[in-house]
């Protein structure tokens, strides 16, 4: 599996401000990348310096195992957090000119053209003006103006914003069958469920710093399960357990954060010997927890 992104401890400010600081990463060939982290966090920085919309003050960035050039431009695929789309023209006309900018003749940039609209469920909007498109709509344009040429690397900022979840998972199971293919996919997003489900590794950055990044495996297993989620009928008082931290009781299903070194096995025992249990699941973290323990206390209001 080859290297297809390389950041080498790049850093970047602006006047005063650090953006980005010492940061590196590396994203493989057929895997799913996501860079986390909250507003203002220095996302975009970095992703502006990796395909040389901006430069590094500091550190080297290589894509498809070379040092950066613009040459390489030719094999990635960009969509930014801010869209831009002619309002005027009709969507077909629209993704013909943008696939010739990336190379295409317009013959092949209609027929690929065609079949994405297809596959993205607006070929009956073909036809139509930009402005005439809902902001979800137009949105999928984009999307698919950023596929056309066949890019290797694909890199997505804020991809599902303004997106309701059926085109979201549209979305979703497009770049699942884009890296199928071994297409090496970046996004961005404050969507910690998505990234949970899509992302084989990640990087969570704050205030320009990488302060959590690995497989998703390996993020998870750094962090103790101590959530646990049971049904029951009968008695609660097991509830008081010293293992017990604090608790939500749903009338018959209860979750509990468990006290730090607590043996769940302990607490199990004790709601055994007190009601029926019906279910006992001892939960691993979710990434949205992982996310709040690393930074929450530290995100500014």
């Amino acid at each position: 599996m080859s290297t297809v992104v390389s950041l080498d401890r790049i850093s970047k400010s602006y006047e005063q401000k650090i953006a980005v600081s010492e940061l590196s990463l590396q994203i493989e060939e057929g895997t799913m990348f996501g860079l986390l982290g909250p507003n203002g966090s220095g996302k975009t920085s970095s992703i502006r310096m990796m395909i040389g919309i901006t430069m590094p003050d500091s550190g080297a960035v290589s894509l498809f195992g070379k040092p950066f050039v613009r040459e390489s431009l030719k094999r990635v695929g960009y969509l930014p957090e801010e869209r831009g789309l002619y309002k005027k023209m009709k969507v077909i006309d629209q993704l013909v000119f943008m696939g010739q900018l990336r190379g295409l003749e317009p013959a092949v940039a209609a027929r690929r053209a065609h079949d994405w609209c297809e596959r993205m469920q607006i070929l009956d909007s073909a036809g139509k003006k930009t402005e005439e498109l809902s902001k979800g709509m137009q949105q999928k344009i984009q999307f698919i103006a950023t596929l056309l040429h066949d890019p290797e690397l694909v890199i997505m900022d804020e991809p599902f914003s303004g997106l309701d979840p059926v085109n979201a998972t549209l979305l979703q199971d497009t770049l699942v069958d884009l890296k199928k293919t071994g297409k090496a996919i970046l996004f961005s997003t404050h969507r910690m469920d998505q990234v949970e489900k899509l992302c084989d590794a990640i990087c969570l950055i704050n205030k320009g710093h990488p302060v959590l990044q690995g497989s998703m495996r390996e993020v998870k297993s750094r962090y103790e399960r101590n959530h646990v989620v049971m049904t029951f009928e009968g008695d609660s008082s097991f509830l008081q357990h010293p293992a017990v931290k604090n608790y939500k009781d749903y009338s018959g299903q209860v979750e509990i954060d468990l006290k730090p070194g607590a043996n769940a096995q302990d607490l199990l025992r004790e709601a055994v010997s007190r009601a029926v249990i019906t279910k006992f699941e001892l939960m691993e973290p979710s990434l949205e927890e992982i996310f709040i323990r690393t930074v929450g206390e530290d995100v500014d209001a």
